[in-house]
Protein backbone atom coordinates (compact mmCIF):
# COMPACT_ATOMS: atom_id res chain seq x y z
CA UNK A 1 0.00 0.00 0.00
CA UNK A 2 1.02 3.50 -0.26
CA UNK A 3 1.51 5.94 2.25
CA UNK A 4 -1.67 7.95 1.75
CA UNK A 5 -3.30 4.60 2.21
CA UNK A 6 -1.51 3.62 5.53
CA UNK A 7 -2.10 7.02 6.86
CA UNK A 8 -5.49 6.72 6.01
CA UNK A 9 -5.94 3.12 8.00
CA UNK A 10 -3.71 3.97 10.87
CA UNK A 11 -4.81 7.56 11.67
CA UNK A 12 -1.16 9.31 11.80
CA UNK A 13 -0.62 11.58 9.03
CA UNK A 14 1.85 11.25 6.16
CA UNK A 15 4.50 13.61 7.76
CA UNK A 16 4.17 11.52 11.05
CA UNK A 17 4.92 8.31 9.06
CA UNK A 18 7.78 10.07 7.12
CA UNK A 19 9.29 10.58 10.42
CA UNK A 20 8.85 7.18 11.54
CA UNK A 21 11.12 5.80 8.82
CA UNK A 22 13.36 8.41 9.30
CA UNK A 23 13.56 7.46 12.99
CA UNK A 24 13.46 3.78 12.33
CA UNK A 25 10.44 2.81 13.25
CA UNK A 26 8.56 1.72 9.79
CA UNK A 27 10.22 0.52 6.76
CA UNK A 28 8.90 1.03 2.92
CA UNK A 29 10.28 -0.67 0.36
CA UNK A 30 10.66 1.99 -3.00
CA UNK A 31 8.84 1.61 -6.47
CA UNK A 32 10.63 2.78 -9.60
CA UNK A 33 9.45 5.95 -9.40
CA UNK A 34 10.80 6.67 -5.88
CA UNK A 35 7.14 5.72 -3.99
CA UNK A 36 7.20 4.28 -0.75
CA UNK A 37 5.38 0.75 -0.27
CA UNK A 38 4.31 -0.59 3.02
CA UNK A 39 3.14 -4.61 3.44
CA UNK A 40 -0.45 -5.06 5.32
CA UNK A 41 1.47 -5.75 8.40
CA UNK A 42 2.95 -2.30 8.50
CA UNK A 43 -0.58 -0.88 9.67
CA UNK A 44 -0.04 -3.18 12.95
CA UNK A 45 3.61 -1.67 13.29
CA UNK A 46 2.42 2.28 13.16
CA UNK A 47 -0.57 1.42 15.65
CA UNK A 48 2.08 -0.11 17.95
CA UNK A 49 4.51 2.97 17.95
CA UNK A 50 1.51 5.74 18.06
CA UNK A 51 1.16 3.43 21.49
CA UNK A 52 4.25 3.80 22.76
CA UNK A 53 4.48 7.22 21.70
CA UNK A 54 1.26 8.13 24.13
CA UNK A 55 3.31 6.26 26.58
CA UNK A 56 5.77 9.40 26.46
CA UNK A 57 8.63 7.22 25.00
CA UNK A 58 10.08 9.00 22.76
CA UNK A 59 11.57 7.66 19.51
CA UNK A 60 15.22 6.84 20.75
CA UNK A 61 13.36 4.65 23.26
CA UNK A 62 10.75 3.26 20.79
CA UNK A 63 13.93 1.86 18.74
CA UNK A 64 15.22 0.03 21.48
CA UNK A 65 12.06 -1.99 22.38
CA UNK A 66 11.80 -3.09 18.90
CA UNK A 67 13.70 -6.04 18.83
CA UNK A 68 11.29 -7.41 21.44
CA UNK A 69 8.64 -7.07 18.65
CA UNK A 70 10.83 -7.79 15.32
CA UNK A 71 12.98 -10.73 16.85
CA UNK A 72 10.79 -12.29 19.82
CA UNK A 73 13.36 -13.85 22.42
CA UNK A 74 13.30 -14.20 26.55
CA UNK A 75 16.14 -11.92 26.36
CA UNK A 76 14.82 -9.20 23.99
CA UNK A 77 11.39 -9.23 25.88
CA UNK A 78 13.75 -9.02 29.62
CA UNK A 79 15.32 -6.14 27.76
CA UNK A 80 12.07 -4.20 26.68
CA UNK A 81 11.03 -4.53 30.17
CA UNK A 82 13.95 -3.30 31.62
CA UNK A 83 13.86 -0.09 29.23
CA UNK A 84 10.13 0.52 30.10
CA UNK A 85 11.18 0.86 33.83
CA UNK A 86 13.80 2.76 33.28
CA UNK A 87 11.14 4.96 31.38
CA UNK A 88 8.92 4.91 34.15
CA UNK A 89 10.89 5.61 36.82
CA UNK A 90 12.19 9.02 34.76
CA UNK A 91 8.41 9.54 33.89
CA UNK A 92 7.64 9.14 37.82
CA UNK A 93 10.57 11.75 38.48
CA UNK A 94 9.37 14.33 36.02
CA UNK A 95 5.77 13.66 37.57
CA UNK A 96 7.17 14.22 41.73
CA UNK A 97 9.05 17.34 39.86
CA UNK A 98 5.82 18.84 38.24
CA UNK A 99 3.82 18.27 41.52
CA UNK A 100 6.52 20.49 43.64
CA UNK A 101 6.56 23.16 40.70
CA UNK A 102 2.37 23.39 41.24
CA UNK A 103 2.89 23.28 45.33
CA UNK A 104 5.64 26.20 44.55
CA UNK A 105 3.27 28.23 42.40
CA UNK A 106 0.24 27.65 44.41
CA UNK A 107 1.83 29.20 47.29
CA UNK A 108 2.98 31.88 45.55
CA UNK A 109 -0.74 32.29 44.67
CA UNK A 110 -1.89 32.32 47.86
CA UNK A 111 0.51 34.97 49.06
CA UNK A 112 -0.61 36.85 46.02
CA UNK A 113 -4.32 36.74 47.51
CA UNK A 114 -3.20 37.76 50.80
CA UNK A 115 -1.95 40.54 49.77
CA UNK A 116 -4.08 41.69 47.44
CA UNK A 117 -7.11 41.51 50.23
CA UNK A 118 -5.11 43.38 52.35
CA UNK A 119 -5.11 46.21 49.79
CA UNK A 120 -7.46 49.35 50.08
CA UNK A 121 -9.88 48.79 47.98
CA UNK A 122 -9.76 51.28 45.18
CA UNK A 123 -6.10 49.66 44.44
CA UNK A 124 -7.30 46.28 44.75
CA UNK A 125 -9.36 47.03 41.49
CA UNK A 126 -6.38 47.43 39.26
CA UNK A 127 -4.93 43.90 40.17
Amino acid sequence: MRIGELAARTGASVRSLRYYEEQGLLHSTRSSGGQRHYADEQVERVRFVQRLYAAGLSSRTIVELLPCVDAPSAHNSDAALERMARERDRLSAHIEDLVRTRDALDGLMATARAHRDGLPEAAAACV
